[in-house]
């Protein structure tokens, strides 16, 4: 068999796909499992681990590492594909599916532009008020759409008076980080605030009613969490303007451009109007139904509406919706459950009890340590959504209050400010080629600081008055 340069450069490109297969069978065939350890329970934490590094190095679409979670649980993880099959259909699948949906018939709209000239309205010309005017709105905005559809829409007025304010021969790296970093990290930290505010929180909220450890209403949850939110916006603004400081401080000229340019596109129409009260409604039954309906549920019949009075075709919510990314949910969900299904997350949460507990012997601190550090960590090399569905399991078995923890849990998975693939928004910007890799650890260092600190002030002094 002669090895020809195409079978070369093909490991070469897949050299972690076969490294993660081999350390999945040299777990599998030659390391006997922990006597602490049940044989089920090994293999759902040998699949985890493949899937890691899947994840990690990317050597094939995260659409494909989805595939390999789903087929490996039934392989060698004890599973039926009935069973594994049974975890796409349920609320928190569906409300990523229904979230996305909504963010493409959004922005199909044009609304975009009006948000844009309502911004400008409020902020006026000066930078700083126009960086602080983005962190704020993106932060209010994605607590109840999601930080990828508010990203989406701001991301085309922020480039817009970029290019209206860029000159040959002057350099404004600084003013493009700082509107930029505004969306995104504005976006991030507000995704917390809402049950609809992301992805990861609909999965903790699934794993309490999956685990039987009790739940949230929408309104709860926003009792409980939008303080920090609300604490976070002034500083994670002051933060991005020393960070990148702005060339310019008057964006006068760029600023009338883009007001010219909305008011060309006129009036908003019936069908934008109506557009925006169907969306309304939406919001309203997440607040005031979710709890007998299901996020999810309420999602799709959004959906089924813009669907049905033509303010969105099927074509355009086919080609703009990632379906990758809603496998990839069905499939993070399905193996976290059977972590906690199997004993493997009580074995992970006892082992990194029994490592901390020497340094941190107060037991309460203890659990709230591992659960915001396991997230805290891998939400900057996972996607958040990923780290909740395989970190969930775990903190959940800590013992002591699941809500608090499963709350703690959450809000850290949104601390991935460092690497451009850990956050939706993050990658959003980052895609637009104009910030590049070491911005993210130039800012977020001091993003998670600031973060880590809002969360102990909530944490002690606001959380024990619900709890």
């Amino acid at each position: 068999m002669f090895i020809t340069a195409d079978m070369i450069f093909w490991i070469q490109q897949k050299r972690w796909l076969l490294i993660a297969l081999a350390v999945g069978a040299i777990l599998y065939f030659f390391v006997p499992h922990p006597q602490s350890l049940n044989l089920e329970a090994y293999h759902i934490l040998i699949i985890i681990l493949m899937t890691l590094i899947l994840i990690l190095k990317e050597p094939i679409p995260l659409p494909a590492v989805a595939l390999q979670l789903i087929f490996w649980q039934v392989i060698i993880g004890g599973s039926t594909a009935n069973e594994v099959g049974g975890y796409f259909m349920n609320d928190a699948v569906f409300f990523i599916m229904g979230s996305l949906m909504l963010a493409v018939a959004i922005v199909s709209q044009g609304l975009d532009r009006r948000l844009a000239l309502g911004i400008i309205r409020i902020t006026g010309n000066k930078t700083w008020r126009i960086v602080a005017g983005f962190t704020a709105i993106s932060a209010i905005l994605s607590s109840f759409v999601g930080p990828h559809m508010v990203t989406a829409m701001l991301l085309p007025v922020a480039l817009t008076l970029i290019r209206f304010t860029g000159k040959k021969g002057k350099s404004i790296t600084g003013l493009v980080a700082a509107l930029l970093f505004s969306i995104a990290y504005g976006a991030t930290i507000g995704s917390i605030g809402t049950p609809s505010g992301g992805g990861r929180n609909v999965i903790m909220m699934n794993y309490w009613a999956e685990f039987g450890s009790g739940s949230l209403s929408y309104i709860q949850w926003m009792k409980m969490v939008y303080p920090m939110v609300l604490l976070e916006i002034p500083f994670t603004a002051y933060i991005i303007l020393k960070t990148f400081p702005p060339e310019l401080q008057i964006l006068d000229t760029a600023v009338r451009r883009l007001s010219i340019e909305v008011a060309r596109a006129g009036k908003m129409t019936s069908k934008e109007i109506f557009s925006l009260v169907l969306f309304a409604a939406v919001l309203y039954g997440w607040i005031e139904l979710s709890e007998v309906y299901g996020l999810g549920t309420i999602a799709l019949v959004g959906i089924f509406l813009y669907l049905a009075f033509g303010l969105v075709s099927w074509k355009e919510l086919s080609k703009g919706v990632n379906w990758g990314v809603i496998l990839l949910f069905g499939a993070t969900i399905s193996i976290g459950v059977q972590m906690k299904n199997t004993g493997g997350a009580a074995w992970l949460a006892d082992g990194s009890v029994r490592i901390l507990q020497g340094i941190i012997p107060n037991i309460d601190a203890l659990r709230a340590v591992v659960a915001v550090s396991l997230s805290g960590v891998l939400s900057n090399l996972l996607s958040s959504s990923a780290t909740v569905a395989v970190v969930g399991p775990v903190v959940l078995n800590l013992g002591g209050d699941p809500i608090l923890l499963g709350l703690a849990s959450v809000i850290s998975s949104a601390f991935g400010y460092f690497t451009a693939v850990a956050a939706p928004a993050c990658t959003i910007i980052y895609s637009s080629g104009l910030v590049k890799a070491p911005d993210f650890l130039k800012a977020g260092w001091r993003m998670a600081i600031i973060s880590l600190i809002s969360l102990a002030i909530v944490g002690l002094l606001w959380w024990p008055l619900f709890r």
